[in-house]
């Protein structure tokens, strides 16, 4: 370290010790969507594309809708991905092309893989529109690997109390999907990842080690102060270096805090508005199916998000 800090007084940079465990440091994009709905889109961004197989990563809300008004997510497509959703607040119904209706509630966790292509809508059922209703969570698209990128579609729900966890010394933890820690959950993951929400009480530490080759930790609510690397507060995303285990720390307020990562998938992904794809042409067939509605329909309902016009097919007429 004072190699380094010597190295940067030479060349005129001020030292930053916030860099030593921390590869990249993203703050998220933020949209209004209306109603005061806002949207944070922490990946894929300028600094980093993906962390591991992770290759989107939204964090919405949290807001209050008001009676009357929900969440109108109509039908659109996915290829070449999984979508994993995590609610820290609220409700959504999901329903999909494979006939799937399923509410999911905070703690518990929906993971619909598209494989060659699959079509969705999230939406607030009828008795949440009659009242004044909270909205707050997290989206991630995680890309399967190429052999499997034209797998059939499914859908997995798990409940709260099928996901594994651990409580201890202030820090507790609910493992999402993956492998960490010793704790492994029965989602089809297809590829070595993980994703765990850590709840921290004031003060209370927690070690992350470094059991993926890319990790990174978004912090949802509080404060982080990571010794040497550094205080953050929510709404960071900190991609850690290679082999860089770090001493989480929570201030204060106590803190909630999203692990992820996984290894490096089998070169990298195309993305174009819901598609995602390590071979570009698949992604145009996917504009051209989804233009013609080759895609299958979400049964129920004829309402669809049609193609943006600046993603349209290149070769489109």
């Amino acid at each position: 370290m004072r190699i380094r800090k010597l190295a940067d007084a030479i060349g005129g940079r001020r030292y930053h010790p916030a860099m030593d465990n921390i590869a990249t440091l993203i703050i998220p994009r933020t949209r209004d969507l209306g109603d005061g709905f806002k949207v944070r889109r922490a990946l894929p961004a300028a600094e980093r594309r993906m962390v591991g197989p992770f290759v989107f990563f939204d964090q919405m809300g949290p807001t209050l809708l008001k009676p009357g008004i929900g969440l109108d997510v109509r039908p659109h497509p996915h290829i070449g991905l999984a979508t994993v959703t995590w609610l820290l607040d609220g409700e959504i119904l999901h329903r999909d092309s494979l006939g799937s209706v399923q509410p999911i509630r905070a703690g518990e966790v929906n993971w619909m893989t598209a494989g060659r292509g699959i079509v969705h809508s999230e939406r607030s059922d009828e008795r949440q529109r009659g009242e004044a209703s909270s909205l707050y969570g997290l989206q991630c698209w995680v890309a399967l690997p190429a052999a499997q990128e034209e797998c059939d579609p499914d859908f997995t729900h798990l409940k709260a109390a099928a996901l594994p966890g651990f409580d201890a010394d202030g820090a507790a933890g609910v493992l999402v999907a993956g492998r960490f820690l010793g704790l492994h959950t029965p989602l089809p993951t297809r590829s070595p990842l993980f994703y765990l929400q850590l709840v921290l009480q004031p003060h209370a530490r927690f070690g992350m080690p470094a059991e993926y080759d890319e990790q990174a930790l978004y912090i949802v609510r509080g404060e982080l102060d990571l010794g040497p690397d550094g205080a953050h507060g929510a709404g960071r995303l900190l991609v850690t270096r290679e082999g860089a285990a770090l001493t989480l720390q929570a201030g204060p307020q106590g803190a909630t805090v999203m692990l992820l990562g996984g290894e490096p998938l089998d070169g990298p992904r195309h993305l174009a508005w819901n598609f995602v794809s390590s071979r570009p042409e698949r992604i145009e067939q996917a504009k051209r199916d989804w233009l013609a509605q080759r895609f299958a329909g979400v049964p129920g309902e004829t309402e669809f998000i049609p193609l943006p016009d600046n993603v349209r097919p290149v070769d489109y007429p």
